[in-house]
């Protein structure tokens, strides 16, 4: 079955559908190159995707470990030229510290690092990844 549908809107836009949930999603070309940035592009949610995944991940362990979570990330994307492309992406994890022992912080970056979506970037992309805990 397939997982998406993805239409056209004009203007640059697009607008894609989850076929198992019906959520939405639309892109919009960001302003460097030709549209308005009124929305995520799709290289911004290449990047977000990255974010999301470390986090979905890591929750996952924790319900699986039975440790509470609380997770945030900033997410910047760099683009790179010849040919246009995201070249490196920062995540920047805010995880609060519920007075985990170092074995369990160490399963919790672990789990960040190697989420579904860092493994299936191509290695040129450079994922600087920082985990602050508070």
């Amino acid at each position: 079955m397939p997982t998406s549908i993805v239409k056209y809107l004009g203007d640059k836009k697009t607008q894609a559908i989850h076929l198992r949930s019906n959520s939405i999603i639309e892109t919009d070309a960001p302003p460097d190159n030709n549209g308005k940035g009124e929305r995520f592009s799709p290289t911004d949610l290449l990047a977000t995707s990255l974010a999301s995944c470390m986090i979905t991940i890591m929750s996952i362990l924790a319900e699986r470990e039975n440790i509470p979570l609380q997770a945030e990330a900033e997410v910047t994307k760099v683009m790179a030229d010849n040919p246009r492309r995201v070249g490196e992406i920062h995540i920047h994890l805010k995880l609060k510290d519920f007075q985990y022992t170092e074995k369990q912080k160490k399963m919790i970056e672990n789990a960040a690092y190697t989420c579904p979506v860092a493994k299936s970037l191509h290695p040129d992309i450079q994922q600087k990844i920082t985990i602050t805990w508070y």
